[in-house]
């Protein structure tokens, strides 16, 4: 296996959740969907050791970059969920209230949002579809990274978006909140007026979640448990800075995340609080992974401008000891 220095530090924290994870589903004696989760990283894996074929013949980079970068992403989205369940049931207080209080002091209300924008039905299915592009976007702007050679961006991109992850995991568990869909109802007619991602059913079991833990997992069904900071919103920021510098691409990317903003909150069930968190965090983490890349890229041998050395030449040509 070939991977270059910032493939390899995913590569190797995929494998320490990996680890982590069987180690605390044994413990915990967590019945899983064997079958749904080897089906899933099976995907993942084979899209890595695919990319490794490609690489192997020298000429195809580019597409050997996209898919070890997609095969990664998968990879670390199932250890990375997985990990994230571990922690329940929730062991400390939840932040919700605060939330909403500060909501309050701006203005916001997540039911009385809702309904009104289920007044306008048009509106609230527009902002469920665009709220489910989240992922899609990630894929195909690692595709596009990939395809047109930029693999400095896409290892960027990559690990803004892993480190991302394990801090937003990490400060939930320490700072749980559930989402405003656990403590607020909504009128009977709106969820029959427009869909709704995550409504007040989702908030219910996040309860639910919350004080009886998990006895089953499968990918089918996993629930995102991360309400501040909004990883939606750490994703859509993620995607705008670095989508590729095509006139037609960057039109369709900020107009779905703009628009990505009230989705959160209306078909996310977030706190308008969330938000401003998930932005916050992406202008933490995005400049340290970055430099974190470089770091990485330098020392395996590429020099600051990018452009690759002997040693990082000799990286394809030889095996490593």
């Amino acid at each position: 296996m070939h991977f270059l220095p910032v493939e390899r530090f995913v590569a190797s924290i995929i494998a320490a959740l990996f680890v982590i994870d069987i180690a605390l589903v044994g413990f915990k004696d967590i019945q899983i969907d064997v079958v749904g989760y080897c089906l899933s990283i099976g995907i993942g894996s084979g899209l890595v050791f695919l990319g490794q074929i490609y690489r192997a013949r020298k000429r195809e980079e580019k597409m050997a970059a996209a898919l070890i970068a997609a095969g990664l992403f998968i990879l670390f989205s199932i250890c990375g969920s997985i990990f994230n369940y571990m922690f329940l049931p929730v062991r400390f207080s939840l932040i919700d209230e605060m939330l909403m209080r500060i909501d309050g002091w701006i203005g916001y209300d997540w039911a009385r949002s809702v309904t009104w924008v289920a007044s306008y039905p048009l509106i609230g299915t527009l902002l469920f579809f665009v709220y489910a592009t989240s992922l899609p976007q990630l894929l195909f702007i690692i595709i596009v990274l990939g395809f047109t050679g930029k693999i400095r961006q896409l290892h960027q991109f990559l690990l803004t978006g892993v480190l991302g992850a394990l801090i937003s995991i990490t400060f939930w568990v320490f700072f749980p909140t559930y989402s405003p869909s656990a403590f607020q109802e909504l009128p009977a007619w709106v969820p029959q007026a427009m869909p709704l991602a995550l409504g007040p059913e989702y908030g219910r079991e996040l309860v639910r979640l919350g004080h009886e833990g998990v006895r089953y997992l499968t990918p089918r069904n996993v629930e995102g448990l991360i309400g501040f900071p909004s990883f939606h919103i750490f994703m859509a920021a993620m995607s705008v800075y670095f989508v590729p510098r095509y006139r037609a691409v960057i039109l369709v990317i900020v107009t779905l995340n703009l628009l990505m903003l009230p989705a959160v909150l209306i078909q996310g069930a977030h706190h308008l609080s969330d938000v401003f968190g998930g932005v916050l965090l992406f202008a933490i983490v995005c400049p340290l992974s970055i430099r974190l890349a470089k770091m990485l890229t330098f020392r395996a041998g590429e020099s600051p401008s990018g452009r690759s050395n002997v040693l990082v030449r000799s990286f394809w040509s030889f095996p490593e000891k």
